[in-house]
């Protein structure tokens, strides 16, 4: 018996245990995502990095700047090769994809003894996370039901800031030990988590959405089945296949070509350059909010900033990194409850806040003559810290989330990619402009994070409709009505609840869906006494 039972796909599971093992693997892919976000901020102040790699002294900050942000530029080509593969291959392989590359990466990374060595290895593990960023919020939202599919695409993202937390802790650790270890090991951890990805995905299920735009109906319904861990022929399952089907279908004859796409031309049906700008959107805001200042550089701008010394600045940003933690996890059970329009406001709000008293308080550190500036500089810290919680409570993960629940299904992959190309091309930005902003603006530096973040909130109320507690069938439905593109007035495109006519027109596809099986039960009866009979 057990030996059937480990024949069976998937190792047996269904239902609730399939989606765990779905989400453990997309989980752990974001987790090596946040680990790689948080090792660099302290290799970069490693006295034997930088002694090995002649980076010693601020006339090599540019060069500095150009290692750690070239990971980003990675990132982005990464994100590319996800647009081009991505529909191509399907989920589960681009993410093995990303994965073997970052393996690689990892190792050169590891390895490294000279600066074009490491510009490499960042590049190429940069590529292999790209590549899995763009798509494992895919492979989670596509295989997820609607009533946890945001809380576990959040629960991802909380599990990114644990491997980012735990980068800090370990850079914190590795701080005393010294020497070339303290800086090539916390590089090599990297490796563990693509193990842990090589050991799940394999064995997990494609996204049925993707089987069925290419065709492979049988395979699809098989595992919308054990996903619901219902029979193939429930009414539930069979209204959710045919309704899949339809929005592929009616995708398909209004889908516009990429030529046109960036000539700005669109027929009038889907929408698809607005959902394709509001899902990339969301990704600038992320990273024009100011996050990777932090993620990158907390002990640098502890360093230079507030003036603190090294050991100092590196217990700090781990502390602040376990805050950061609780706040992101916090968010899960709260994004269908508050939806995603309120959360990324609130998490906005917060992150403007943060940034301007920061900037007032590092201004006092810096005024000549002034009584208190080593308490104004450090009371700063406390700022830091509150805006790592607000950016966890929503800015963190509905950028990822978001993507890939606003674009119809033969445009997601592709709408998914374009988000994440958008958030590595300004992450770079973002990156490689902080040291040198710090060295030569100081407290100004901050003032841009200010109106950044004070612009975003506008955006987000007007022109974002809320897409919690919606099937993303519901979505490609709301856009086919056609809906104002200023929506703050509009109930249907605001209310976290979902709409009543998504909810009748699913009852409705289930009742048909059962009254078509009771009939082609009746037939299949009717032939088969005629069989007999005859």
């Amino acid at each position: 018996m057990a030996t059937s039972r480990v024949k069976q796909p998937y190792f047996g599971l269904k239902g609730k245990w399939l989606t765990f093992w779905i989400t453990f693997a997309c989980a752990t892919d974001m987790t090596l995502f946040g680990y790689d976000q948080g090792v660099f901020s302290g290799v970069v102040i490693s006295k034997d990095y930088l002694d090995v790699h002649n980076l010693n002294g601020p006339e090599n900050t540019s060069i500095l700047s150009i290692i750690t942000s070239i990971y980003t530029i990675g990132c982005f080509f990464g994100a590319i090769t996800a647009f081009y593969i991505g529909e191509a291959i399907g989920r589960k392989k681009t993410v093995l994809v990303g994965t073997v590359i970052m393996t690689i990466g990892a190792i050169l990374q590891t390895s490294s003894f000279s600066v074009p060595h490491m510009i490499v290895a960042r590049i190429v593990t940069g590529i292999g996370n790209g590549i899995n960023t763009a798509t494992a919020p895919v492979w989670q939202t596509e295989t997820s039901k609607v009533h946890n599919r945001g809380k576990l695409v959040m629960l991802e993202m909380g599990l990114n800031i644990f491997g980012f937390s735990l980068s800090n802790w370990v850079n914190y650790g590795m701080s005393f030990v010294g020497g070339s270890v303290g800086w090539r090991f916390p590089l090599s951890l990297q490796m563990v988590f693509c193990i842990i990805l090589f050991s799940t995905i394999p064995w997990l299920p494609e996204s049925p959405r993707w089987l069925l735009a290419h065709g492979r109906e049988d395979e699809a319904s098989k595992i919308l089945a054990d996903l619901e861990d219902k029979p193939m022929d429930d009414p539930y399952v069979v209204a959710e296949r045919d309704e899949i089907i339809y929005g592929i279908e009616y995708e398909r004859d209004n889908a516009i070509n990429w030529g046109d796409l960036l000539r700005g031309r669109a027929k009038a049906g889907t929408k698809t350059i607005r959902r394709l700008a509001l899902g990339a959107g969301t990704q600038a805001m992320q990273q024009f909010g100011g996050i990777n200042i932090m993620s990158y550089y907390l002990p640098t701008v502890l360093i230079e900033s507030v003036k603190l010394d090294s050991s100092m600045a590196r217990l700090i940003a781990a502390c602040a990194s376990v805050a950061y933690l609780f706040a992101s996890l916090a968010a899960a059970p709260l994004v269908e409850k508050c939806g995603r329009r309120i959360m990324m406001m609130v998490s906005t709000l917060i992150q403007l806040l943060c940034f301007l008293l920061v900037t007032i308080l590092l201004y006092l550190a810096e005024k000549p003559g002034y009584l208190h500036q080593i308490q104004a500089a450090e009371a700063s810290i406390v700022w830091f810290i509150i805006y790592y919680m607000g950016f966890g409570l929503g800015m963190l993960g509905i950028p990822w989330l978001y993507p890939t629940e606003i674009n119809s299904l033969p445009m997601r992959t592709k709408g998914a990619a374009v988000a994440t190309m958008t958030n590595w091309i300004t992450n770079f930005v973002v990156v490689e402009i902080t040291p040198i902003g710090i060295q030569k603006l100081g407290w100004r530096f901050y003032i841009i994070w200010v109106v950044t973040n004070a612009l975003f909130l506008p955006v987000i109320w007007l022109f974002y409709p809320e897409t919690a507690n919606r099937t993303l069938e519901d979505l490609d439905a709301f856009y086919r009505d056609n809906p104002p593109l200023v929506l703050h007035k509009d109930r249907d495109s605001t209310s976290v609840r979902r709409p009543e006519r998504f909810v009748q027109m699913q009852g409705r596809d289930i009742e048909q869906a059962a009254e078509n099986l009771r009939r082609r039960s009746i037939m299949e009866h009717d032939a088969a006494e005629k069989s007999i009979s005859d």
